[in-house]
């Protein structure tokens, strides 16, 4: 019996983790099941000269508790590299460095862990009639083989992360790929990458971070990037609208009536979707256009443009283009596509099973409603909590999917915890 399963250890679950530790009172018994083998957070990305979008002051734990020995200045400290990190006067990390901070604090929470066990369902104890006590269906695979688990528990955590979104028509394959696997799809490729065609589909930071580093990485490769705006958009990071980011502005988005939620989403939504750092975007048209000058062009760009069709053979991949300006169709080929496309969050309830499921409140388009503790919200006489973590863009904000509120989110929801299990005690 547990007070809390937590569903999933990626950095969301990390930080809960740590907060439960930290916090005073009754220690609540707690334990986390991850599908992956070891913590991994978007390996196919750590691109070497990639940076974080974010500042190091928003890592697991600052926001929430400075003084908290999880913060990545300690980490810096520990590892003997604080002064030069000062010295090197960054605010954004490295996403490599970022990521090994992440696995730093993962590494400090191991025995609340399993790694190798995906979470399959949670079903209330005794069905529709139950409420007080759940049950997580569990699949686990290590050395003994697979095998299904149970584990019951009065409370969950879910964050699943997010799912992989790909163009419409187009599938994964040998030659055709979304833009979070990356690195691992490159390492079977010859250095220099001598005649390889690549084609890249997005407009977004990952989108611009693949067609650099393709071209840096592979000199004797062309690169295609393929997007419907008229150029790369700059992100907006300017102060003002970053204050999007602030804990206070869950508050105010939850609060708001759904058009003031949806003006701030669709007003705000340039500082984080579809949009690129300025560095990134002037480094790409000074290469685009010194190659230009030398009539030597390796790094094509089909701007206002969109994918229409993707054919795949044996030996190479045929990509059918429409311009949004003319509606002229063109036909190219690759030898890989790389769909740096995104990702879309899980449904708050896609795990849980249909008992379950019938015990929550539902909203006026039919979603799980969610309380600003993160908490879905049930049935009266349901005393079980299942909170989210990572679901909750509709009702909380930007943040939800983002590593700014991390820290106090994950804060939020172990006091939401303690103060549930102190009253029914």
């Amino acid at each position: 019996m547990f007070d809390v399963i937590g569903v999933g250890f990626g950095p969301s679950n990390v930080a809960l983790a740590i907060a439960l530790g930290e916090g005073s009172g009754r220690a609540l018994t707690a334990h986390f099941f991850e599908k992956q083998p070891r913590f991994s957070w978007h390996p196919g990305m750590l691109l070497p000269e990639a940076t974080m979008q974010v500042h190091f002051l928003k890592d697991l734990v600052t926001l929430r508790d400075p003084s908290s020995k999880f913060s990545f200045l300690n980490y810096l400290h520990e590892q003997g590299r604080l002064v030069d990190f000062v010295n090197h006067k960054m605010i954004f990390p490295s996403r490599v460095e970022f990521h090994d901070y992440f696995r730093w604090c993962a590494s400090a929470c191991a025995d609340k862990v399993t790694y190798g066990c995906e979470v399959l369902s949670v079903e209330p104890v005794g069905g529709v009639e139950g409420g007080r006590l759940l049950d997580v269906h569990l699949r686990q695979t290590d050395e003994l083989g697979t095998r299904t688990l149970r584990r019951r528990t009065r409370n969950v955590v879910i964050a699943p992360g997010l799912r992989r979104r790909l163009p419409d028509g187009v599938a994964e394959s040998s030659r055709v790929w979304h833009s979070s696997g990356l690195l691992q799809r490159l390492d079977g490729l010859p250095p220099g990458g001598e005649g390889l065609r690549f084609a890249v589909v997005g407009a977004g930071q990952s989108a611009a971070e693949v067609t650099a580093h393709l071209h840096d990485r592979f000199d004797g490769a062309r690169v295609r990037a393929v997007f419907t705006p008229y150029g790369y958009a700059p992100a907006d990071d300017s102060p003002f609208a970053n204050r999007i980011f602030d804990p206070a502005a869950v508050d105010d988005f939850f609060g708001a009536p759904p058009a003031a939620r949806k003006m701030l989403f669709e007003r705000h939504k340039n500082t984080n979707y579809a949009v690129v750092d300025q560095e990134l975007i002037e480094n790409l048209y000074a290469t685009w256009y010194q190659e230009k000058v030398r009539g030597e062009q390796r790094l094509l760009i089909d701007n206002a443009t969109r994918l229409l069709e993707c054919d795949e053979s044996q030996d190479t991949v045929r990509l059918m283009l429409e311009s949004l300006i003319t509606s002229e169709k063109t036909e190219v080929e690759c030898d890989y596509l790389v769909c740096a496309t995104g990702y879309h969050p899980a449904a708050p309830d896609e795990l849980l099973g249909p008992d379950l499921r019938r015990l929550c409140r539902k909203g006026s388009l039919g979603q799980p409603r969610v309380g600003r503790d993160y908490r879905l919200e049930m049935l009266d006489g349901v005393e079980c909590g299942i909170y989210v973590q990572g679901s909750t863009e509709h009702t909380h904000g930007l943040t939800s999917t983002l590593l700014s509120m991390t820290a106090v989110r994950a804060g939020e929801i172990a006091d939401a915890l303690r103060d549930r299990l102190h009253r029914a005690s």
